[in-house]
């Protein structure tokens, strides 16, 4: 079988198994953030916290319960890396250095998961899984709290009150997040990854050295970093090392946690509006972005750009043999349009228009079909701008679900849309005009600048994989990224919320003969239209002097 054929063959059984998933596991979601009734053990939590689960909240409280809940997050895993030194079971690691621990906790709080330490060689059990592993869960169910507030913000009317955060937040751990997760670990531990407690122990002499390996609570850590959209790996290969990721099984396991929930949410959102054609319109939308950077990544990869191709049989370098290309290819993508992070492959050594295409599906906004909560969210802001221009071509008040979209909710959805790309041009540029910074990059020219452009993309669009190739552990990057993090987390939130909150207010607009029907295939296609456009305006000069530059003089 040819590689090609094997990439499209994985590509093909992918989405079979997506689409079985898809109904069955939207319409439970739905079910369970609408659901009157809570768990025993949700009881519990909340007891515990002192929150009443059945108090609706306005926009403005939502989000104080999104923000001071994470900052308390933030304090707690800076902390506890700050003492992982006097805690038992850090396997003889010291504290981590306060700039590390900060970018760390910035980064596993807002489901970023950038990593610039090595995971076997700096992070105890304890930290490992009493605080990353926990905040895979944590961080994940607050974007998808979020979201769920935007889809009751188009559902409700005529009130202010978007549900509960903590009771949207401990549903979506509890009832979603956890049981999928641990059918994920399961089933990895059957594929080959590791689950244990064990030391560092040495396993023989290699080229004159000796070599160390770590143990550790794997399988589990690796099936929530996957389903939870999160990426932050427990070793520093990431899920190109065997103990994360074993064999091809595996790896399409990974690829189906990855993009199970966010699929899945358009079915939610369209049951939670009243209309599943909605929500198919969404996903639509979602699927034609995926398949169209999946086939340009893979073809980029195949295709044979001198002799060192030919006789390779395509781009290989920095690819496990285990996977090959085709399916580096659709693991590549599917993270990077995501907002997981994770990468089996060495992104630094794709080719000039592949790694620009990994880079251009995070500058979308990570919305084909986007982080868990975040893909839906961030999609549905771009559908609100995408009715908004369509209103503006045809004289008319723009509508979408009912709703009209006035001045103050376009103005919303700008905010929204502009507070990445500031992020990431801005401290690209500053980080390009200093000394300090231009001194990490491994390679010089194009590429050196791309990495400096991936590592902000993957900071303030909430990714977290990395070009490699940049020493990011220095304090200029771990303070500046973890700043981009935080900031490209929670900003946009501000803007989804008050969004919500001012659709909720509104009274539903009855359907007329001029109004734009948004479930069907032409609004998909104004939607990918207005998406591609807003973000080829906003970053086509910086990806013109990077992997555009690159890919076309090799």
């Amino acid at each position: 079988m040819s590689p090609v054929l094997a990439g499209v063959l994985q590509l093909l059984a992918l989405m079979v198994a997506l689409a079985l998933a898809y109904r069955p596991l939207g319409d439970y979601m739905a079910g369970v953030y609408s659901s009157p009734k809570h768990l025993r053990v949700e009881k519990w939590i909340y007891r515990a916290i002192g929150a009443n689960p059945a108090t609706e909240m306005r926009w403005p409280a939502y989000l104080r319960g999104v923000l001071g809940f994470s900052l308390v997050s933030v304090l707690f895993l800076y902390l506890l890396q700050r003492i992982q030194g006097s805690l038992p079971g850090s396997l003889g690691f010291s504290s981590i250095d306060p700039d590390q621990a900060f970018n760390t906790a910035a980064s596993f709080v807002s489901n970023t998961n950038w990593q610039s330490y090595y995971g076997e060689q700096a992070m105890g059990h304890v930290v490992q899984t009493g605080g990353l592993a926990v905040q895979n869960f944590l961080s994940a169910a607050v974007g998808m709290a979020v979201a769920v507030a935007l889809v009751r913000g188009f559902a409700r009317s005529r009130t202010g009150e978007l549900g509960n955060f903590w009771a949207d937040m401990v549903r979506g751990t509890i009832r979603i997040l956890l049981p999928i997760a641990l059918v994920g670990a399961v089933l990895l531990v059957a594929c080959g990854a590791i689950q244990n407690f064990a030391g560092i122990h040495p396993v023989g002499q290699f080229m004159g050295g000796s070599q160390q390996w770590n143990g550790g609570a794997v399988a589990s850590q690796e099936a929530i970093k996957e389903l939870g959209t999160n990426g932050g790996g427990y070793f520093n290969a990431n899920s190109a090392h065997p103990f994360e990721n074993p064999n091809g099984l595996s790896n399409l396991l990974e690829i189906f946690l990855i993009l199970l929930i966010p699929l899945s949410l358009t079915r939610t959102f369209g049951r939670m509006v009243g209309s599943v054609k909605q929500g198919y319109a969404i996903l639509a939308t979602m699927v034609t972005i995926w398949i169209v950077f999946t086939a340009l990544m893979m073809w980029t990869e195949f295709h044979h750009g001198g002799p060192a191709f030919d006789i390779a049989g395509g781009a290989t370098e920095g690819k496990e043999t285990r996977f090959g290309i085709g399916a580096s290819s659709i693991f590549s993508v599917a993270t990077t349009l995501t907002s997981t992070g994770a990468v089996n492959s060495f992104l630094s050594s794709y080719t000039g228009f592949g790694g620009g295409i990994a880079m251009l599906g995070m500058q979308l906004g990570e919305i084909a079909p986007g982080g868990v909560g975040s893909g839906l969210y961030g999609i549905l802001i771009m559908a609100v701008i995408a009715v908004f221009l369509a209103g503006l071509m045809v004289g008319r008040t723009p509508e979408y679900l009912g709703k009209k979209i006035g001045t103050k909710q376009i103005k919303f959805a700008a905010c929204y849309i502009l507070v990445t790309p500031a992020l990431v041009l801005c401290f690209t540029g500053v980080a390009m005009a200093m000394d300090t910074p231009a001194n990490s990059m491994t390679n010089s020219g194009t590429h050196g600048f791309s990495e400096i452009l991936y590592a902000y993309t993957s900071g303030a669009n909430n990714n977290g994989s990395a070009f490699a190739g940049l020493n990011a552990d220095t304090q200029w990057f771990n303070t500046s990224i973890g700043i981009a993090m935080l900031l490209g987390r929670f900003l946009p939130m501000v803007f989804v919320l008050a969004l919500a909150g001012s659709l909720a207010e509104q009274k539903p607009v009855p359907m007329t003969a001029g109004t734009l029907r948004t479930d069907k295939p032409l609004f998909s296609g104004l939607l990918v239209g207005t998406i591609m456009i807003v973000a080829g305006l906003t970053y086509f000069p910086a990806l013109a002097l990077g992997p555009l530059a690159e890919g076309l003089a090799s």
